[in-house]
């Protein structure tokens, strides 16, 4: 593996769900020379070797993490954008009823549920009181 390749790589597992854009400013900060094109181009080979993959976390970029964590579910706060990771079985039911009734085979890795997290909820509910 080239060495800009395994900056890219470096810096997703250090960053977790990260854009290109926040990918490049890590790459930079040891190789100054890399370019936005590098990192969509190294991203997009290292997702083909199944060392990364990419989730849509909103209407922005893709977001990026190592392929060899665990298959999760992105929570996404709507108000403060932190995202969540919860384990795939905690939709077993709802996977289990598409394939039932659709035959349809969910890619998890890819899904993003929309929402409030816990202490938003809770701001709002203390302003909205």
């Amino acid at each position: 593996m080239t060495p800009q390749r395994q900056l890219v790589l470096e810096a997703v597992d250090a960053l977790e769900h990260a854009t290109p854009d926040d990918i490049l400013i890590e790459v930079r900060k040891t190789a100054s020379g890399v370019n936005i094109s590098t990192v969509y181009r190294t991203l997009e080979l290292l997702e083909e070797l199944g060392l990364v993959s990419h989730a849509h976390l909103g209407h922005g970029a893709p977001t990026y993490h190592l392929a060899d964590r665990h298959h999760h579910i992105h929570l996404v706060c709507r108000d403060c954008t932190n995202v969540i990771e919860a384990d795939v079985s905690v939709a077993a039911e709802f996977t289990a009823k598409l394939r039932k009734e659709f035959g349809f085979e969910t890619d998890m890795k890819h899904f993003a549920i929309f929402g409030r997290c816990k202490d938003c909820s809770l701001k709002g509910s203390t302003t909205e009181s």
